[in-house]
């Protein structure tokens, strides 16, 4: 489902057991320097990003940390996040002149610890290459080397290098757990474009040999995938990022299955099989 950009006043724009992806919370806050935004979550665990400025961030008693490195927008700097456990108070107090904030979540029932994720801790992978219009930057806030102290949340941010081209390719889709060769996780994408006017087409394909749709995404557009083969590619001349949220059913390692009819692409994008097993 597509949701394009408009002004959700700090409420979530993918809620709790929503009927399309039951298993991710996603919601933008907007602050200005002083002004505070408090949530509770029963059911699901979170992790703050700053999208841009900087916020104090409070979580219960006996956590607090100052997270949030860029400033004209996500091309600015690295990402840094802070994990907020199940049904715990948290607290996000800007302390810049502004700050967007991405809260994304998961459905867990254990309660873990709060931990900060700083520039220099974050994974990333490049892989692809211009030649075959797959050339990608992923960083990883809550990746594979957080599987001990996370649920069932992965957070990432994928930028285009370069301008043009595809992204999700091969083919694929994460819709069932079948041990060994796919694993079930909702999806939820936030959209952003440099020069802010670019968009892309996300393609969402729910049978295997029939036509798909396509939707028109542009800057700020969120986008909800339960199910289906979903690449994207953006327009010639224009950077293309998204904010990745993807909440497990039960094993948080991400197992995607390739569609027969690509899946032989693999072999012809550099680096693509060392960037699936970061989601691993």
């Amino acid at each position: 489902m597509h949701i394009p950009r408009f002004d959700n006043q700090n409420r979530a724009i993918v809620d709790q057991n929503d009927s399309i992806t039951p298993l991710v919370y996603f919601n933008i806050v907007q602050l200005s320097e002083g002004e505070t935004y408090t949530y509770q979550i029963a059911d699901y665990e979170t992790c703050v990003v700053p999208a841009t400025g900087s916020v104090e961030v409070c979580v219960g008693q006996e956590f607090t940390d100052t997270v949030g490195l860029r400033t004209l927008n996500v091309w600015d700097g690295e990402p840094e996040g802070v994990y907020v456990p199940v049904d715990s108070k948290c607290q996000i107090t800007c302390i810049t002149a502004s700050a967007e904030v991405f809260v994304s979540g998961a459905r867990f029932d254990d309660k873990l610890a709060p931990f900060s994720v700083h520039a220099d801790e974050i994974l990333s992978v490049q892989y692809g290459s211009d030649d075959t219009k797959t050339h990608r930057k992923i960083k990883h806030i809550l990746g594979q080397n957080h599987h001990d102290r996370v649920g069932r949340l992965l957070v990432s941010e994928l930028f285009t290098v370069g301008q043009g081209g595809w992204s999700g390719f091969p083919s694929h889709k994460h819709a069932s757990d079948r041990p060994g060769l796919e694993t079930k996780h909702d999806e939820v994408y936030n959209f952003r474009f440099n020069p802010s006017h670019g968009s892309a087409l996300q393609l969402l394909q729910k049978s295997e040999n029939d036509p798909g749709e396509a939707f028109h995404v542009m800057d700020g557009s969120t986008f909800q995938i339960d199910d289906g083969y979903h690449p994207c590619v953006v327009m010639p001349g224009y950077e293309m990022y998204y904010f990745t949220v993807l909440g497990a059913a039960t094993h948080r390692g991400l197992s995607p299955h390739f569609q027969d009819l690509h899946k032989d692409q693999l072999e012809t994008i550099p680096g693509m099989k060392a960037m699936w097993d970061k989601f691993k």
